[in-house]
């Protein structure tokens, strides 16, 4: 049984960065894609990045796309989440997720082939 461990989240001024980890254990991590998704009150869940088993490819939703850096670190079974120019719109709860497939050679992730996640770390923007 995996268990997914995110932290760094925390209060930021807008344009301000953070950096999210989430540390992997359980099952072998290299095996997998992982991915961040995150939650704004009052909204559903939404992607965020992903990355592939061995870190050469990465998908971004369009909003964070230029601002945000999903990295992973296999030796360490660590995947990150390099956040730059923060807005208030990304204030939200960020969760780390892991594919639901080992060697999945579907490429982007679909949005719900995640299928382990952690509790969540909150992230606060103020303007």
């Amino acid at each position: 049984q995996v268990q997914l461990v995110e932290s760094g989240g925390g209060l930021v001024q807008a344009g301000g960065s953070l950096r999210l980890s989430c540390a992997a254990s359980g099952g072998i991590f290299s095996y997998y894609a992982m991915g961040w998704f995150r939650q704004a009150p009052g909204k559903e869940r939404e992607f965020v990045a992903a990355i592939s088993r061995t870190g050469g490819r990465t998908d971004y939703n369009d909003y964070v796309k230029g601002r945000f850096t999903i990295s992973r670190d296999n030796a360490k079974n660590t995947v990150y989440l390099q956040m730059n120019s923060l807005e208030s719109e990304d204030t939200a709860v960020y969760y780390c997720a892991r594919s639901s497939v080992m060697f999945s050679s579907t490429w982007p992730p679909t949005r719900t082939g995640f299928g382990s996640w952690g509790q969540g770390t909150q992230v606060t923007v103020s303007s």
